[in-house]
Order: structure tokens, then sequence, then C-alpha cells
């Protein structure tokens, strides 16, 4: 029995379940080379054009910045940095509008060219043999390389995990979707280039067998990597029925291994990577030229366009840059600008918004040419949604749950399964948004996720706190009765009881050491006590103070003249050390002061005096 690769070299093809056939509409693009690009008056650059984390912004405004130069940086595998797409100023850093279905705006970096279109140095590997890959992969995440079939996912990231467990490596040029034929016009015009991007992914992930899938439309396409590809060991271009959605990669994967990625799984599971035909283009200009991602082909297309055809394009272009460029004249009753193609793209809700690096198609058709829906009707259970689900979904159901919010149903039924290719939508006679209301849910479920996620970090650390603090009070407690234990024993070793006798020494030695009373004071005291008792026996309340009482007024009528004799000893030394005339008068007026001083005094003393005289008869009496 021949083993799953040869039955891919034998031309062995197999089939998905559902999928639709819509008017292709690639032949209006398709028939003209790619237009060389133009530089416009304003880029504005996003920061973050992945699925991912942004990066550190490198850049200011007012710097002068070069091409290839980046503005951003990061260390992280999942963040893929920005470039500037050519020389000139940074104007503005600032929220802008950005290509994506919710319409909401970003940190974006504005740059004004200067038309010189000058590079800096470029870090090109020429013989990329001759590093490891785990260096090739990181050199290719620095240059900003990203899925560009619509994913934008790090491709340093899908690399590394497909590294060492790829056993068939698939290049996507199936370019499935109608009106968009970036990929077709790549093929053909630079199939060389994207035979070296082949080399450079069969070095890093070491395949059994590489297959580069496209879908039988492309005649001129296969022709040209066929030539390109000839004499490549275990390489081979094949082509698979024109359906949509075959550009898939669960789908494309289906069609060429027979295999089935499993619910929630990557590819790398079943030993399969796959990349699309643009990013193996733009890992090629990294490596082999040194040059980062920073322009990209773009299928403009739609009725309201005079030329529709493709266009090289930098990244941070405005579309409107771009219409003017090909005679764009807005339907008048319906204007739409659509990025991407008529199934999975998205209306925009102007034409300023800027190219990134996942922006593939610009569709701006008549009303007649893409009919306006009518509105939502209600649902006939007619199935057709059903049918035509090329991950065997159950579309009506899904639509049920999202409507009434129960995410538990919608993750039951494999909600995140879905890969939004509009099929459902397209078939449905109600014209029921169905992918609409499934982005909706699945916004909702990952926000909902993401906070009990941040939740139960904040508990984890919470915890975490509090069983430290529990684990720093449990030794502090051992470590004060560790000590207690030692203070005990101790005090057991010095003859004491416990810490409560030796506290207990410590106060009646304190009390012990207390000074006595002094002799005299307790002689007055005893004095006082005897005179109440002789007051008490003879039968009177007051007793004699008299001698008492001379004995005070003796000692401050001997205060007074001390201090008056001091006095008057500072007023002689003061009049003597003073012999001009002037001083006199100052003298005099100085010694009036004192003398009215020294009156006021006498006559306060006089009061104070009678007082004391009064209050301490009073307390006599009272003892």
């Amino acid at each position: 029995m021949n083993t799953l690769v040869q039955q891919i070299k034998n031309g062995q093809v197999w089939q998905f379940r559902g999928g639709i056939h819509p008017p292709e509409n690639k032949h209006q693009s398709s028939r003209n080379s790619v237009h060389p690009v133009t530089i416009p008056d304003e880029l504005v650059i996003p920061l973050k054009q992945h699925i991912g984390s942004k990066g550190k912004l490198l850049v200011g405004v007012g710097d002068n910045v070069l091409k290839g130069q980046p503005l951003t940086s990061s260390d992280l595998i999942q963040s893929c940095p920005v470039h500037a797409p050519t020389s000139g100023t940074v104007v503005a850093i600032e929220q802008r509008p950005i290509a994506h279905p919710s319409g909401l705006s970003d940190q974006c970096v504005v740059i004004r060219p200067d038309h010189q279109d000058t590079w800096t140095e470029k870090p090109s590997i020429q013989d990329f043999r001759a590093i490891s890959p785990e260096s090739l992969i990181d050199h290719i995440r620095n240059m900003g390389i990203a899925g560009m079939g619509g994913a934008g996912f790090p491709s340093a990231r899908k690399l590394q995990t497909g590294h060492g467990r790829t056993e068939i490596l698939i290049i996507n040029g199936a370019e499935c979707e109608p009106y968009i034929t970036a990929d077709d016009r790549l093929m053909r015009e630079h199939a060389r280039e994207i035979a070296e991007g082949i080399e450079i992914l069969q070095y890093l992930v070491q395949p059994q067998l590489t297959v580069m899938a496209l879908e039988d439309n492309k005649p001129e396409a296969v022709a040209a990597l066929e030539q390109a590809l000839s004499g490549m060991a275990d390489t081979i271009v094949q082509t698979v029925p024109t359906k949509y959605p075959s550009g898939g990669e669960k789908q494309l994967i289906k069609l060429i291994t027979g295999k089935e990625v499993p619910s929630g799984g990557i590819p790398a599971a079943i030993g399969v990577l796959m990349q699309n035909v643009g990013t193996i283009h733009a890992i090629k200009r990294a490596v082999v030229d040194g040059e980062p991602l920073i322009q990209r082909i773009v299928t403009l297309t739609g009725k309201t366009l005079k030329d529709q055809s493709n266009r090289w394009a930098l990244l941070g272009t405005p579309v409107s840059y771009l219409l003017d460029q090909h005679g764009y004249k807005a339907d008048k009753k319906l204007r739409r600008v659509i990025i991407g193609g008529p199934m999975m793209g998205f209306t925009a809700p102007h034409e300023e918004i800027p190219v990134t690096k996942t922006t593939n198609c610009v569709l701006v058709p008549t009303k007649r040419e893409i009919a306006p829906s009518q509105g939502e009707m209600a649902c006939i259970r007619c199935s057709a949604c059903a049918d035509a689900c090329p991950v065997s979904l159950l579309p009506q159901q899904l639509q049920w749950y999202a409507k009434d919010q129960d995410h538990e149903k919608c993750q039951e039924y494999n909600l995140f399964d879905c890969i939004e290719c509009g099929a459902c939508a397209y078939v449905c006679p109600s014209e029921i948004p169905l992918v609409q209301y499934y982005r909706q849910a699945k916004s909702e479920i990952r926000s909902q996720n993401a906070e009990k996620q941040a939740a139960e970090r904040a508990k984890e650390r919470f915890e975490a706190k509090k069983a430290r603090l529990e684990r720093d009070k449990m030794l502090r407690e051992e470590k004060h009765r560790i000590a207690a234990e030692n203070r005990r024993k101790a005090m057991e070793e010095k003859g004491g009881d416990d810490a409560i006798a030796a506290a207990i020494a410590r106060v009646k030695a304190k009390k012990a050491d207390k000074p006595e009373v002094k002799p005299a004071v307790a002689a007055a005291i005893a004095k006082a006590k005897a005179k109440q008792a002789e007051a008490a026996s003879q039968g009177t309340n007051e007793p004699d103070n008299s001698e008492m009482i001379k004995l005070r007024e003796e000692r401050k009528r001997q205060a007074r003249e001390r201090k008056a004799l001091k006095e008057k000893a500072i007023a002689e030394s003061v009049n003597a050390s003073d012999d001009n005339e002037e001083m006199s008068t100052q003298k005099s007026a100085v010694s009036a002061a004192i003398a009215r001083a020294k009156a006021r005094k006498a006559a306060q003393q006089a009061n104070a005096d009678t007082e004391n005289n009064e209050s301490e008869k009073t307390e006599a009496a009272e003892d």
C-alpha cells in the first residue's frame, strides 16, 4: 500500500465537505501586470498589524526615519515589529482609524515621506544554510513577517511550532475568494523568488514533501511555478478543484493530505505546516535581500474603478490614494469600500484607512454589481447553511445561541471552529448575516475569558499573599516562643522561678531604692500635727499661727530689700559709665521708667502679700 507521501506525489486529491461555487470575477484584475509602487504624501502605519501584541515604540515625533528602519521592537516571538515603508519624517503618533471590522482606531505612526526613498542598512543573509534555524527564525521575526493570507499570524511563531514536527509543507496559492488576484499575479511574475523562499522553509522545517497548492483556475501561475520548482527534490505543484473555500487552511490540508485538523488543534499536531505564497515571497526578501515587510500587492477591483488591476502598495498607504490612482468614481446610490473579498471582507467606514500586512484586496462595487442586503428575515429552517458549511457545523443553532448570548452553548457547538468563510450567509435565503453573529459572539467570549483569566490571576496573587502573611506570622510567633523559652531557661539557670517572679523582684527593688522623706519636711509635718492636736484638745478649730506669719513676713521684707539694693546698684553703674549729656537724658528716662516699674511691682507685691496672708489664715483654719 502506498504511503501518504507517495499518494500525494501520484496526484491524489481528497475532498472536504460543503463549500460553494460563487462567481469568480477574477478576470477583471488578473489580465494586467502588477503596477509598481508609488509614494503618497502621507503614510499611516498601525503599530499592530498581526495577531499578538504590539512592540515598543522606537521613534518620536520629529524624528527622521529611513526606509526599512524599525519603528517598534519586541523580544516576544508572538510580536512582529513594523518598519518605515520609506524615508521621511515622523509628524504624529496618534490614534487613527485602521482596517478592522470593528471600525475602531488604534495607535499609528504618521510619516511624511521625503520622496528620496533612502534605505537604511539591509541585514541580508546570502548563505542562510550557514546559520542555525533558530537564528534564522529570529531574523524573520525581526523583519516583521506575518501571514499575508488574511489572518496575520506571526510567521516566526508558526515556523517555531513546526520546527522538527513537519512531515508535509504546503504552500497555499489557492486564493479561492472571488475578485482577489494578488497571489495569482505574484506567482506569475515572481515564481523564481517564491522558489527561493520555499528553499528557506525547507531548510528550517525539514519536511518529507513540499506541495505548492493552487486551484485549477490559474493555469499561467501553475506553468510559472512548475518551471521555477523543476529540479527541486521532493517538491511538487498540485492543483485542486476550484471550490470556495478551498484556500482555507483546514480545507486545503484536507484536499492535499486527506487529514483533518482536530477541533481546537493546529496543523502541526498532524505533521503539517502551511504558509501563504505571499508570506513565502516576503520571507525570501527578508532573508536574501534584507528587506523587511514594508509593501505588498493589493487587488483593486470593482466596476467603480476605471482600471481594475493589482498594484504594489507601501504599508500605511491610504486606500483613497490607491483608488485615485485607478480612476475611482464612487457609486452615487451606494458608496461602499470593502476591504478584502465579498465573502470574508468587511465594509470600511471611509476610504482613509491605511493598507496593512493583511490587506490583499480593496473592492469598490456598484450597487448592481453586488446588491445590498434587503434586511434580515426570519429563518425558514431550510438547512442550506448546514449543507454549505465546510467544517460541518450547525450554523442555524449557532446563530440562535449567539443571538441569545448563550456562550456556553456556542462553545459546546464548536463556535471557534468556524473559519468565518461566509458560505452559510451566502446561501441563506433569509439573508441572515450569520458571520456577524459569530464574530460578535467570539469577541464577547474572548473578552469574558480574558476577564476570567485576569480574575483568576488576581485570586492567585491574593491567595499567595495571604499564605505568605500567614507564613510570616507563624515564623514570628515561633521566633517569639523560642526567645521566651530561652529567657526562661536562662532565668532557671540563674535560680529564678520564672519571668513573672523576676519582674516582681525588680519592682520591689525599685520601691526599696526610693529615697526617704526629708527630715525637715517630716519635722514640719509633725509640728503641724502637734498644733492641730493641741487646738483640738483646747476645743478651738483655729491653731495659733501668728509666729509663723511673722516669720514669713520678715522673710518677704528681707527679699524686697535685697532686690531694691540690687536694682540700685545696677542704676548707679549705668550712671557712672555714661558721661555724655545726651545719654544722661536717656538715663533719666530709664530711671523714671525703672521707678515707675518699681512702684507698680511694690503695689502688686503688697496686694499679693495681703492675699497670701488671707490664704494662709484660711488654710490654717481648715487644718
